[in-house]
């Protein structure tokens, strides 16, 4: 059971953290220390320098060739149950997408287990269960921040595809056939010979009724007048080099009298350029286009450090174990001096970015509330289901879904301001995650205990 001894070595491994961001609170809210640049500038510090070192540092500390595969099962399959339904939620519902389909990844998968989790769950279950979670941070480094960069590179070479693409879209949609003018300037001589019918009619409308009734369709024709030639001004294949009429003019005057023939909505103008720019975005990719993004994307990868680090790491600690070989004091050194760095300064960038928001819950009281079921009710229960179905048991299970409760995780917020990908959900997430996961563990604790 957990003692008071237990509690402050929690409470000494979380406190500092609060301590870091609110200074980082302070300096921009109060002080007026940092500017939104140099905020910026802070982040991307820890994204590419801080977090990459500290990944490969604590990578490089373990021995793979004593791994619980079955408790690492566990946690692999509950991910990729929670990505499997969240995939299909983007692509085949109508209110699904990438973005978001990222963010609730993040929010449901990726505690906090390296702070909070190691000396929290080594205080419930014993010194013996510390390596399980040591395990899991190795995993989570590995493998699912490695998928999370992809998934962020992944949306954001998708975004400039469909930019461009709406870019192509804004010059051919100047240019409209000689079949689209005539059948535009022919349903406005339809429309022009109804309003003539309805004009004729309120003739025989009282005198005081017609009086009011002649101008609305005075008006009427009026305005559509204008919108026609708008819209064969802006056909730019109508209008020849040197200002004459060309084709389209011509069958204007053949259509019917140019000047009640040049009478149409705008919302024929607008309505057409709405479908050319639709038509312009692909609902999905071919796959010469999927392959091109996905070169872009591993180009992207390449060059970002969190990419390998841990991969780095990893080869390290297996050569290391292997033959008993140990870093030189020079190489630990340089990489401890900026990796003992890293959960510090994630927590001071967490404190710049709520400073620059106009409000603590940056996100709003609904989304804050989504996440926290996110991270403390459906990661749990995925967890719970694969941990049965892979046939953990006894103290294993109950941990295995314990440390599924934690909060959320630092570096996952610091990926997601890096790509500015609802930056305030993740953060409103870290924050009131360490408030109330201590209780929420607590109960969970309970509650497997009975």
């Amino acid at each position: 059971m957990i003692g008071i001894k237990d509690l402050y070595s929690v409470l000494t491994a979380v406190v500092p953290l609060y301590v870091t961001m609110f200074l980082a609170y302070g300096s921009v809210k109060w002080w007026k220390v940092f500017t939104p640049e140099q905020c910026a500038g802070i982040n991307r510090f820890v994204a590419i320098f801080a977090v990459p070192l500290l990944s490969f540092e604590f990578v490089s500390r373990i021995n793979p060739y004593k791994m619980d595969l079955l408790f690492l099962a566990a946690d692999g399959v509950s991910k990729v149950l929670i990505l499997f339904a969240l995939l299909c939620w983007a692509n085949f519902t109508k209110r699904g997408g990438l973005d978001w389909s990222i963010t609730v990844f993040s929010l449901s998968t990726l505690p906090n287990t390296l702070v909070m989790g190691i000396p929290l769950l080594k205080s419930m279950y014993g010194d013996d269960k510390e390596y399980l979670m040591i395990q899991v941070v190795v995993l989570q480094c590995i493998i699912w921040y490695t998928l999370l960069l992809f998934l962020f590179e992944y949306r954001e070479t998708r975004t400039e595809v469909l930019s461009k693409f709406k870019e192509s879209s804004v010059s051919s949609k100047n240019c409209c056939s000689e079949d689209e003018v005539i059948n535009v300037i022919a349903t406005t001589s339809s429309n022009q010979q109804q309003q003539q019918q309805t004009a004729q009619n309120a003739n025989k409308i009282a005198p005081d009724q017609s009086q009011r009734f002649r101008p609305m369709v005075a008006a009427s024709m009026e305005g559509e007048g204008k919108e026609l030639h708008l819209f064969i001004w802006r056909c730019g294949c109508c209008i020849s080099t040197d200002g004459t009429s060309t084709t389209c003019e011509k069958q204007s005057v053949q259509a019917g009298q140019r000047e009640e023939s040049s009478s149409t909505a705008k919302g024929v103008e607008s309505v057409k350029q709405e479908n050319v720019e639709n038509a312009s975005i692909p609902s999905s990719f071919s796959p010469s286009m999927l392959l091109k993004i996905l070169r872009k994307v591993w180009l992207k990868l390449v060059r970002n450090p969190n990419s390998y680090s841990s991969l780095l790491g990893l080869s390290w600690a297996l050569v290391s174990c292997r033959w008993d070989i140990k870093k030189p004091q020079i190489m630990e050194n340089s990489v401890t001096i900026l990796s003992s760095a890293g959960l510090g300064m994630a927590m001071f960038s967490l404190g710049l970015f709520m400073a620059l928001q106009p409000r603590i819950i940056a996100c709003g009281k609904k989304l804050a509330l989504y996440g926290m079921v996110a991270r403390f009710i459906a990661g749990p229960a995925v967890m719970a289901i694969a941990s049965i179905a892979v046939g953990l048991k006894g103290t294993t299970l109950k941990l295995s879904i314990v440390q599924a409760a934690l909060p959320q995780g630092i570096v996952p917020f610091v990926f997601s301001r890096e790509y500015n990908l609802h930056p305030d959900v993740l953060s409103t997430a870290v924050i009131f995650g360490m408030i109330v996961s201590l209780p929420i563990t607590i109960v969970y604790y309970i509650v497997l205990g009975i």
